[in-house]
């Protein structure tokens, strides 16, 4: 049986000697883990194989979040639970470009103090330390020829209004914290979009976060779908997996149709539920946009 954990000193010290949140691409290591030498997360967590790694999720809500992200289609790298440094330290852009410089920004202890609130810390009976804040989402994205950069994302599971005072401030301090080194930072909740999108998402990661599908197949995805509007997804998936060669055929056609759709090459409803008897409805590319809040770039921070 799993015995319960909490976060003291000498656990955090720990994280920091097993080289926790330091990393990129698939050396990266998260700071909080799904493990069970860790103190349990409130949510459900999920282990999500993408990219050579797996990306370690506590909630329902970092793994949608996660999704919305993927869907962009120019993100480099993605590292969740990134830990916040308690120092002035360079940009976290650094570790991905050597261009981004040496300038020096505020840790949230100096944050923390600059906004009038307390710095968070784990204690056990005298021993006290620094908490390590983290936030749940960062990635790196690239933009043609132009630098490196980067987008912060925070996913709750309640609207802003129903969080406490002190999950409040602790916001405000994640906020502050990429605020100053001009990184955009989103802060995503349920009602920023509709719940049958995000089980939409879940239903199809097998096939949206598998191993890239061929550039021939999903061409082949959307040319079948396209042809075949009216028709099911059931018949659909066939059409296309009649067209493959080799092994797998229906498993490839998954990945080759889900893939097209998540990089909105295919821009479907995502609101249409699991049920593979209805029909891929097709929708205008601004519209299939807006069902992402973190590609509409929006927030509920306020």
């Amino acid at each position: 049986m799993r015995t319960e954990k909490r976060f003291t000193p000498a656990l955090l010290n720990r994280y920091l000697r097993e080289g926790r949140g330091t990393g990129t691409h698939a050396d990266y290591i998260p700071w909080h883990r799904v493990s069970r030498s860790d103190p349990a997360s409130c949510g459900r967590s999920h282990l999500i194989l993408w990219r050579e790694r797996q990306r370690e999720l506590l909630s329902d809500g970092e793994w949608t979040g996660l999704n919305f992200a993927v869907m962009l289609g120019n993100v480099v790298d993605l590292a969740e639970q990134f830990p916040l440094s308690h120092v002035f330290a360079p940009t976290e852009l650094s570790r991905w470009d050597i261009r981004a410089g040496t300038e020096l920004f505020p840790g949230t202890v100096a944050l923390a103090k600059h906004l009038g609130i307390k710095h968070p810390t784990a204690k056990e009976k005298e021993d006290v330390t620094l908490w390590t804040g983290t936030t749940d989402l960062l990635l790196v994205l690239t933009n043609g020829s132009r630098p490196l950069t980067l987008l912060a994302i925070s996913c709750k599971p309640d609207t802003i209004d129903n969080l406490s005072k002190r999950a409040h401030e602790l916001l405000s301090l994640e906020k502050s914290y990429w605020d100053a080194r001009g990184v955009r930072w989103l802060l995503i909740t349920p009602e920023l979009y509709e719940k049958s999108v995000g089980l939409t998402l879940r239903r199809t990661a097998c096939w949206g976060l598998a191993e890239v599908a061929p550039e021939a197949h999903t061409a082949l995805a959307c040319r079948t779908a396209r042809l075949m509007s009216a028709s099911s997804e059931s018949d659909v998936i066939q059409a296309i997996a009649e067209t493959l060669m080799g092994e797998d055929q229906q498993y490839l056609a998954q990945c080759a149709l889900w893939q097209s759709i998540w990089q909105g090459k295919l821009p479907v409803d995502l609101r249409r539920g699991w049920r593979p008897h209805q029909p891929l409805r097709l929708i205008p590319e601004e519209a299939f946009l807006s069902l992402n809040p973190i590609g509409s770039g929006r927030s509920a921070w306020k």
